[in-house]
């Protein structure tokens, strides 16, 4: 399976993130390009325990968590369309998509060092270091896709 701790796999997406540009539409959901790439930054500074965050597991996720974490790790199924950005929703609509886009590819560099023991998703709860190098690839697959790249 890919995995955000695989150096090919790394250079795949940042050239995805790279074909990406202020003109790119979704082919669904609700965020524009910046949007996105703004979300994608945020979301992978919070998996690498970038700005001190604090990791709390909530309650449902307590009772489903583990369950949905398996079924989103176990094979190379793609996440699915229309997922809800959560707590992560970037609400500003307009903004530098280029500094952006090298924002984000340099987190996604970012996991060839990764060492965040302390991590806990918010609904999977504490994770492995190999679920969490899916996870993070499939969401950025997700959201490249999302753009048609």
């Amino acid at each position: 399976m890919k995995t955000m701790f695989n150096a090919d796999v790394r250079a795949e997406l940042v050239s995805r993130v790279n074909a990406l540009d202020e003109n790119s539409k979704p082919l669904w959901g609700k965020m524009n390009v910046y949007q996105m790439t703004k979300h994608c930054s945020i979301w992978d500074e919070w998996i690498l325990g970038k700005n001190n965050p604090v990791y709390k597991q909530e309650f449902l996720g307590k009772i489903f968590g583990k369950m949905a974490l398996k079924s989103n790790t176990k094979d190379d199924r793609p996440l699915g369309k229309n997922m809800p950005a959560g707590k992560m929703a970037v609400k500003e609509k307009a903004g530098d998509v280029n500094a952006q886009k090298a924002i984000w590819a340099g987190l996604i560099a970012d996991y060839g060092h990764y060492s965040n023991e302390n991590f806990i998703h918010d609904f999977f709860g504490k994770m492995t270091k190999e679920q969490i190098g899916i996870f993070a690839y499939k969401h950025a697959d997700h959201h490249l896709r999302q753009f048609g790249v």
